[in-house]
């Protein structure tokens, strides 16, 4: 199966080498069967050079500003049986692409597969409520799939799906800005496939939002949005911070 790896990228030209960096060490050797697109959604930085000065990652622009807009671009642009959506302040953990290609291999009714994000940036007790945070967002994804069967989960920025699943739904809403998009490409999919979130695939990524927002502030809103995305099929929340333009020039820690 050959595997795209879609990148957004605004105005991350700090954080995206070690995105990058992370998914070509685990791909080695893998050139016919692997893709890496960064999208370049409307940087006013260095975003896009520092993204061409990789060798083989292919740089798609999009200059309509929004998750979303660039999700969708790096998805028509791609060629690969499956897609995953990273972050571009993400970082693969080890074993992620083996995972996911036999992921998919052992399970063909498979359409997605997401795991939940370790953030890298965070102390050891702040780590700690996070995964209380997981645990209940679990459940609730359990309840959700299994009883009341109205949708499903996936982590943004640690999601992989069939080609063919994204495109039997049409691909992303791009009516959606930001809050509640996995939570409707999870809904969505649910009824045409297994969508399957495990802790096993975890992701190394920034906590930049949670430090900028309040972790509780950020756990309520995106609680929230998942329900009302879930059951009334629109997020509740349509604007959100642009945490990317304040970490401009702020170089990131590991």
């Amino acid at each position: 199966m050959r595997l795209s790896f879609v990148v957004p990228a605004y105005n991350e030209e700090m954080y995206l080498p070690a995105c990058l960096e992370s998914i070509l060490a685990q791909t080695q050797g893998m050139s016919d069967a692997v893709e890496i697109i960064v999208v370049n959604n409307a940087s006013t930085d260095r975003t896009r050079e520092v993204a061409l000065g990789y060798p083989g990652v292919r740089v798609v622009d999009e200059m309509r500003k929004g998750l979303t807009f660039a999700r969708q671009a790096g998805f028509a642009a791609s060629t690969g049986e499956l897609i995953a959506n990273v972050d571009s302040d993400s970082r693969l953990t080890p074993g992620w692409v083996a995972q996911v290609l036999a992921g998919f291999a052992e399970e063909p009714k498979m359409v997605a597969l997401s795991g939940p994000f370790v953030y890298y940036d965070l102390t050891p007790r702040q780590r700690v409520s996070v995964q209380g945070f997981y645990a209940v967002a679990f459940l609730v994804y359990a309840l959700n799939r299994y009883v009341l069967r109205a949708g499903s989960m996936v982590q943004g920025g640690n999601f992989v799906l069939r080609r063919e699943a994204l495109e039997k739904i049409g691909g992303f809403d791009t009516s959606i800005a930001f809050y509640g998009e996995d939570t409707d490409i999870a809904r969505r999919l649910n009824s045409v496939g297994q969508v399957k979130f495990t802790f096993d695939l975890k992701m190394y990524s920034s906590a930049r939002r949670l430090k900028e927002e309040g972790m509780v502030t950020i756990a309520w809103r995106y609680t929230l949005n998942y329900l009302w995305t879930t059951f009334r099929k629109k997020p509740y929340t349509e604007e959100y911070s642009d945490i990317r333009e304040k970490a401009d020039g702020i170089k990131p820690s590991c």
